[in-house]
């Protein structure tokens, strides 16, 4: 038997706690035997001295976990027990490799905006990325996604995109609302498939845990636990901005991607995006990512054709 206190130091231990002590109270149903008391910055561990060592070792982790993330929770200390080595994803220098590709092939940021985008992913909850086209904005959000659900960091994917056709009329295309929704959803599809193998992806569509919908589909609901990504958002006016941002639940992400050289509503100036980010930007825990035509990283014509346009 032995004893030993643990003394939370450069961190408010609430942090580490959690509300009520949930946290705390979670990481102790792992150490049954341990007589465990917090007070204040101290943690008075009595016990093994392997259940000692081990408690230790689990509180370091969480601290560093939350110098990574904005919020823990008891889903964190669940993921301590499921891989040891759960706290080293959390190390995120921006350059490193988000998840593999269904070739193996492993998908990272490619330049020094999309390092910032997923630094700043890490560091807050909601994130706008807004630039031309190119630049790589959805693929890396969906990227962070589909890491966040391999991890158990999230248990569901939401993508979504406001129902404005770029010139185009879904009502003359064939079938229900879903088949005239799935060809203007397909970059999502796309962007999914290159990341998660084709069965699996249908399965995991089938049972909810990827969801692709158009945004009137969010009004109402509160989405938990989930990395929520909305497409396209320079086609939402200001209101529809709001009704997304403000579905944001417990222990989620939310990701704004757009591009506001191409609104598609018949008044430009009802897009709320950029009107948005100037009410929201200063607020803790929330990031503004801004790329530009350097940042393109498609066929090197498009950042070309994209100046012409411009011009």
């Amino acid at each position: 038997m032995g004893k030993k206190t643990i003394r939370l130091e450069a961190i408010d231990p609430v942090e580490i706690y959690g509300a009520a002590n949930k946290n705390l109270e979670a990481l102790c149903g792992w150490f049954p035997s341990l007589k465990v008391v917090a007070r204040g910055n101290d943690i008075i561990l009595e016990g093994e001295d392997s259940d000692i060592e081990e408690f230790t070792v689990k509180v370091n982790m969480l601290v560093e976990r939350r110098l990574h993330k904005m919020k823990l929770t008891p889903y964190d200390v669940e993921d301590l027990f499921g891989n040891d080595a759960t706290v080293e994803r959390f190390k995120f220098n921006g350059d490193q490799v988000i998840v593999f590709g269904n070739d193996g092939k492993p998908i990272k940021a490619r330049n020094h905006t999309q390092q910032e985008m997923v630094k700043a992913y890490f560091e807050n909850d909601l994130i706008y990325a807004v630039g031309p086209a190119g630049t790589g904005k959805t693929y890396i959000a969906i990227a962070l996604a589909v890491r966040a659900l391999k991890n158990r960091e999230v248990k569901r994917i939401i993508l979504t995109r406001p129902a404005v056709e770029a010139g185009e009329r879904l009502g003359f295309l064939p079938g229900d609302l879903k088949d005239k929704l799935d060809p203007y959803l397909q970059p999502l599809y796309d962007a999914l498939g290159d990341m998660i193998p084709g069965r699996k992806l249908q399965e995991f569509m089938a049972e909810g845990t990827i969801q692709i919908a158009p945004l009137a589909y969010m009004r109402g609901r509160t989405l938990d636990r989930a990395c929520v990504i909305l497409d396209e958002a320079q086609n939402t006016n200001l209101g529809q901005l709001k009704m997304f941002l403000t579905r944001m639940g417990n222990d989620a992400k939310f990701i704004v991607t757009g591009d506001a050289s191409q609104i598609d509503l018949p008044n430009k100036n009802d897009s709320g995006l950029l009107k948005g980010i100037e009410l929201t930007r200063n607020i803790k825990g929330v990031a503004a990512i801004f790329f530009k035509n350097e940042d393109i990283v498609r066929h090197p014509l498009v950042s070309k054709i994209v100046k012409a346009f411009e011009k």
